[in-house]
């Protein structure tokens, strides 16, 4: 995430988000290079040498994390956590509460992150980052391709058992995550950024169709690819947690909550409940990050109470 973009070799605020029929517009991820256990990539997974930006509030950063956390990897890759609150230069380090500054770069923007990496890197300054000590040099900053990084390359230097990417599913857990990334994931905010109504509605349609969907799937199975948890769930949960306390309201998906669809709220807290998962959860960066930044969806910046929503409570996914 992050609302302005780098070019000519310096920082603008504002970028346009959608096209001539107000539709929100994703532009693709740059950097996609890759680590391997047995550096043939040019990246060696090794402990020490790589560094992840990410912020709380940002549900494709947050995936890594959880991901990080739990591979047991926090000694491994070390970590910055930027402030909530997007303001005129983006992302920006900070020692608040639930911040980690840039220890590594010593940087006060992740603007200025990109540019070390290429001076003449033009387009979105976004976490989450993976950022190599080593050559200096933004690896990856695509969170899909990251956590699948996290999980089948650095196995060996792993604190944890769980593996996320059983060889058996994989077709189905590739499948899985196209099928939930633009109805679900990029649905919120192609409903949230919507200029048009037609726009809004199409995004918000197809968002709601696709939780009907998923939470008839989850009446049958205990996970979205069967069995066993996957990277498809944790692609899956980001957006869940976030949903009721922000994009119900904020983004105006408001058919239904979530707390509304049996399947997905029970499988939501299921997930949440996990042993190191709700560390990675900060509703208050969450909250404040999109109520606060989104001045043109909350001109006032006023950040809600509410909901009063309990993740700790029993589930039914035994």
């Amino acid at each position: 995430m992050g609302l302005g973009l780098l070019a000519d070799g310096r920082w603008v605020s504002e970028r346009e988000q959608e096209d001539s029929q107000g539709k929100f517009i994703r532009p693709a991820t740059t950097f996609r290079n890759q680590i391997t256990a047995d550096g043939s990539s040019g990246f060696k997974a090794e402990a020490g040498r790589y560094h992840l930006y990410i912020s709380w509030a940002c549900p494709w950063a947050h995936r890594t994390a959880i991901m990080r956390k739990l591979k047991g990897l926090e000694d491994v890759i070390s970590l910055s956590v930027v402030h909530p609150v997007i303001d005129q230069n983006g992302w920006e380090f900070s020692e608040e509460p639930g911040c980690i500054p840039d220890t590594v770069n010593g940087k006060d923007y992740l603007w200025q992150i990109y540019l070390k990496a290429d001076e003449k890197y033009e387009g979105r300054v976004t976490v989450p980052v993976l950022w190599d000590k080593q050559t200096g040099a933004i690896v990856n900053n695509e969170s899909r391709e990251i956590i699948k990084i996290f999980d089948t390359q650095f196995q060996d230097l792993a604190k944890s058992d769980w593996y996320f990417y059983p060889e058996n599913l994989r077709e189905a857990i590739e499948q899985t995550m196209d099928k939930i990334y633009q109805p679900i994931n990029n649905g919120v905010y192609r409903a949230g950024f919507a200029t048009s109504q037609t726009a809004y509605e199409e995004g918000v349609t197809d968002l709601f169709n696709a939780l009907d969907y998923w939470n008839e799937v989850l009446g049958k199975q205990r996970y979205l690819c069967g069995e066993q948890i996957t990277e498809a769930d944790w692609c899956m949960f980001t957006t869940l947690l976030r949903f009721d306390p922000v994009y119900y309201g904020h983004f105006k998906c408001n058919l239904r909550h979530i707390w509304d669809y049996p399947n997905l709220w029970n499988y939501l807290k299921e997930l949440y409940q996990i042993p190191g998962v709700k560390d990675t959860c900060n509703l208050d960066h969450i909250k404040r990050h999109y109520y606060i930044s989104h001045n043109k969806i909350n001109p006032t910046r006023i950040v809600p109470k509410g909901p009063i929503i309990d993740l700790d409570s029993p589930h039914d996914r035994g």
